[in-house]
């Protein structure tokens, strides 16, 4: 539906559009099969709402979600918005003590806790004490009292939501008037990559408009099946993988575990999505580990390789395998929340596999630019969604420069941080979003890296440590990547593939195995120097043991690297 269709931009109107529409269709799937139709998911949320009422909810009212994906999820978080409440999505990742702060620091009235996460907040003490419901079956849960009945639940569908619907019905009361669509919505805690949580809100027009932009480069219907696999509390999972869908008519699958590799593969030929939003880790990954080797993994493939027709009809091969991978249905994998390595994306775009890009930021609700399949430019993040623009602050030499955009989706502002709010918005209205970058003649937009990670070359020159990392992915021995600064020079921790060390030292002991990491390292430091500019060379790389931690978009979380690897 084209925003033009929506007479209020409202997160419950998305809902009776969508149930008008699309009836008795199915809106959400769980894991056995069973699904919640559009009909049933207004109707579930009006009564959850209704419930919410009863026990002293109100317009305005901060109301949590602790839990993982689920169709209750969903029916949670359209119950406290469409009655007028401002939902307050958690990450599952957060620590007890991060969770505390988000729901001190919202002030919640209530929680939608799952059994796994109860014994993260259960302990907590709080003035006034938070209502909790249990998101299995949005029962109240007695402090006091740990409910016998919480233990071993599974979710089943309709069948475990009558019982609060009976208790809707003997309430007597109903959900209070529907919010206006400029009215709070949302409050989104952001886990970024500089260490600081901000508490981003967003209105209801933010997320409905954001949503409904975005359908002018990516399509999605009433035939789609869409596998959620990102978490919801974040703002692209919950706007693209979430509102998007529901606006069109296409049916969410949702998992009862953890998407790893294991866990995934059952669920993709069961599924078969049509659709699937996911992070560039996945597929560089993918690549790494299981394409690149094939590639070049004997003396005649590598020469093949080199050879663009060969190559290219390599790449084609590999990508009907990887479509097979997931499902063999796949039309759309859009990818956000991180850039995608340049060697994946330069594959996927020669194979024909059909990937869309996007960026934007929490507090662009998120989405602001992006291209669907056949209109991908390489290392583009796409241009301007319709409705909203995006321009270049003071730009340098080559037309680089801080990215300001504007827009219905950009956010009201910062809670309870009106200082950090006003810092953020240039005098005349436009969001600052901290990326630095360039727009081509036709409007593309390319992303430099962030501007508070721009490093000083030896005479001045802006070094890009994003675009360096990129070069660095070149190696198939590399996994993950941090450039920053060290000693007034650019240097790396380069985490290895461990399945391609072994491939190349396997059997080795452990004194000579160290002396070839070193050897290698030195050989991956020379190949990127060899493909970049001579003041942002390498000047030393490191090896980073463990993973780096990461945000839930996959991002590496810098602020815990930076200041103990100038120690290194």
């Amino acid at each position: 539906m084209p925003v033009s269709s929506f007479s209020t931009l409202t997160l419950g109107h998305l809902l009776e559009q969508g149930a008008a529409k699309f009836g008795d269709h199915a809106a959400l799937a769980w894991p056995d099969g069973s699904f919640v139709s559009y009909m049933e998911l207004l109707k579930s949320a009006r009564e959850l709402g209704a419930v919410l009422s009863g026990h002293g909810l109100a317009t305005g009212d901060t109301v949590a979600i602790l839990a993982e994906n689920s169709p209750n999820w969903v029916i949670a978080y359209f119950a406290i918005t469409a009655m007028g409440a401002v939902a307050v999505p958690i990450l599952t990742e957060f620590h007890g003590d991060a969770v505390a702060h988000i729901l001190r620091h919202s002030e919640s009235k209530a929680v939608f806790v799952s059994q796994k996460l109860l014994s993260k907040i259960e302990d907590m003490e709080f003035t006034p004490a938070p209502i909790l419901f249990g998101i299995e079956t949005f029962e109240p849960i007695d402090r006091e009292v740990r409910p016998e009945g919480f233990q071993g639940l599974k979710n089943t569908g309709l069948t475990e939501l009558k019982k609060w619907r009976d208790a809707a019905a003997g309430l007597g009361k109903t959900a209070p008037s529907g919010p206006g669509e400029d009215d709070l919505a949302a409050i989104v805690y952001t886990s970024g990559t500089m260490g600081h949580s901000k508490a981003v809100m967003l209105s209801h027009k933010n997320i409905v408009f954001d949503a409904a932009s975005v359908h002018s480069i990516v399509q999605i219907g009433k035939g789609d099946r869409l596998l959620s696999i990102l978490p919801l509390p974040h703002t692209y999972e919950c706007t693209l993988g979430l509102a998007l869908p529901l606006l069109h008519g296409a049916t969410i699958h949702y998992m009862d575990k953890p998407p790893t590799a294991r866990a995934l593969q059952p669920v993709l030929q069961k599924v078969k999505p049509t659709v699937m939003l996911t992070v560039p880790l996945v597929m560089e990954k993918i690549y790494k580990t299981r394409l690149l080797p094939k590639f070049t993994g004997s003396r005649l493939m590598r020469a093949l390789y080199k050879i663009p027709f060969f190559r290219k009809r390599i790449h084609r091969s590999a990508c009907k395998k990887l479509i097979e991978f997931f499902g063999g249905h796949l039309r759309l994998m859009p990818f956000g929340g991180a850039p995608i390595a340049q060697d994946v994306e330069a594959f996927m775009l020669e194979a024909g596999f059909p990937y869309a890009v996007g960026y934007g930021l929490t507090e662009a609700a998120p989405i602001v630019s992006g291209t669907g399949p056949g209109n991908t430019r390489l290392f583009s993040v796409g241009y301007a969604l319709p409705g909203m623009k995006a321009r270049i602050a003071s730009p340098e030499a080559g037309g680089h420069g801080e990215i300001e955009v504007t827009g219905p989706n950009v956010m009201r502002g910062y809670f309870k941080d009106p200082q950090r709010t006003a810092e953020t918005f240039t005098s005349d209205g436009w969001l600052k979003t901290g990326d630095l970058g360039c727009i081509d003649e036709d409007g593309y937009i390319f992303i430099k890296g962030r501007c508070k990670n721009v490093i000083l070359g030896p005479s001045g020159e802006n070094i890009y440590p994003e675009e360096i990392e990129s070069v660095f992915f070149a190696s198939a021995c590399v996994l993950e990547v941090l450039v920053y600064e060290f000693e007034g020079k650019v240097a790396a921790k380069v985490h290895l593939d461990a399945n391609a060390v072994d491939e190349l030292y396997g059997g080795l002991p452990d004194d000579q195995l160290a002396g070839k990491i070193l050897d290698l390292l030195e050989e991956i430091r020379q190949e990127v120097n060899s493909k970049v500019s001579s003041f942002a060379r390498v000047h030393k790389v490191f090896e980073q043991k463990e993973p780096f931690e990461k945000t839930p978009t996959q991002k590496i979380k810098r602020y815990l690297y930076v200041e103990s690897l100038s120690l290194a």
